[in-house]
């Protein structure tokens, strides 16, 4: 394929968290910043890619609009991971990892997305084949900031029909009242944010143990500190992280410090890297619980990756009432699973209604 034009076009979607009753706060997070990448090949076939963009929409947008766009609009595209790592090179000078890598995985999604169109498939079926039809997913609740809210939204997760429930809290008292709401049956997950430090980590992990949550998230900063994770599985806890992690060179550093590698299709360096961490996943023998907390073509693309890769082992749905989706038919967890879509590439289509009410200036 060759590159006719790359476009970026950012959103911003309000969400509701699902909570109506009192808070010790007011909510923090209310809008999502989404940047969708359009990319149209010289046939006219266009792909649709996402660069995450979370409280730097702007900055992501310039990026690809003027460091990616440039250097990659006019380019022939034979092999897209042998381009993507070509485009990396190029732009090392403005750093490895962050703003780059968010721009460069858009591209990366949309490139992949021709690709299997052009092919006439779905992305599993283009990626060497179609291996589940459907995938069990976790309720990633927001962060709620105490144990009323927590009791209430665990509960209504739970009676939605999930078995696994991810939170985002930092204290025993509202994780105990979590395991307390769930019940013992339910895969309980906490992730901390890097909200401890090492020696809150050494306090709260033999007590995470005892709860018996199914994995604790990145416990301490850096989320990148592989050496201090490594050795804090001497508490017998599952340690996850990745979500912050780009490209798989830092991943083939990070996987055999964790049980749980989490690779954001939208960070690590798009679908290219998702499967070279894959692969070094396979090796390992850890199964990965990618991070996808977005409802653009990165969510799209992850149900794709988990139709091929047998490696995938949950899918995390972010547990809150967005006020419009930016795809059209956006396929949604029911009683805790969801429906692998099987259209071409990796099944996005836009809502044009949604881009045009939303679209941030």
């Amino acid at each position: 394929m060759r590159i006719k034009t790359i476009a970026a076009i950012p959103l911003r979607i309000p969400f509701g968290d699902r909570y109506g009753g009192p808070r010790a706060k007011r909510r923090g997070w209310t809008e999502f910043d989404s940047l969708l990448v359009r990319v149209e090949a010289d046939d006219g076939t266009v792909g649709w890619g996402e660069a995450f963009a979370y409280s730097c929409l702007s900055t992501v947008r310039t990026a690809i609009e003027e460091m990616v766009a440039p250097l990659a609009t006019g380019r022939e595209v034979g092999d897209i991971a042998t381009f993507s790592r070509m485009l990396q090179k190029e732009l090392h000078i403005w750093g490895r990892y962050g703003i780059t890598i968010f721009a460069l995985s858009g591209l990366d999604i949309a490139l992949w997305d021709i690709a299997a169109k052009q092919a006439g498939k779905s992305l599993a079926e283009y990626l060497g084949g179609r291996r589940r039809h459907d995938l069990p997913a976790y309720a990633s609740l927001v962060r709620y900031g105490g144990p009323q809210p927590v009791d209430a939204m665990v509960r209504q997760a739970v009676a939605d029909g999930y078995n696994d429930v991810k939170l985002h809290e930092t204290t025993y008292e509202t994780i105990a009242a979590a395991r307390l709401a769930a019940g013992a049956d339910i895969r309980l997950t906490a992730d901390i944010n890097c909200g401890w430090s090492l020696a809150e980590a050494e306090d709260m992990l033999p007590r995470m143990r005892a709860l018996d949550l199914y994995w604790v998230e990145e416990p301490v900063f850096p989320p990148e500190d592989y050496e201090t994770l490594q050795a804090l599985g001497r508490f017998g806890v599952a340690l996850a992280a990745g979500e912050n992690a780009c490209t798989a060179m830092e991943f083939a550093r990070l996987v055999p410090a964790l049980a749980f590698p989490q690779p954001s299709v939208i960070k690590v360096g798009g679908i290219s890297e998702f499967l070279a961490v894959a692969d070094l996943a396979r090796r390992a023998g850890k199964p990965l619980m990618p991070h996808t907390p977005y409802f653009g073509p990165g969510y799209w693309a992850t149900l794709q990756l988990a139709a091929h890769l047998q490696e995938i082992a949950l899918f995390e749905f972010l547990y809150v009432h967005p006020e419009a989706f930016c795809g059209r038919d956006i396929p949604l967890p029911d009683r805790g699973h969801i429906a692998i879509p099987d259209a071409p590439g990796i099944g996005f289509t836009p809502d044009d209604d949604t881009l045009r009410r939303c679209r941030v200036a």
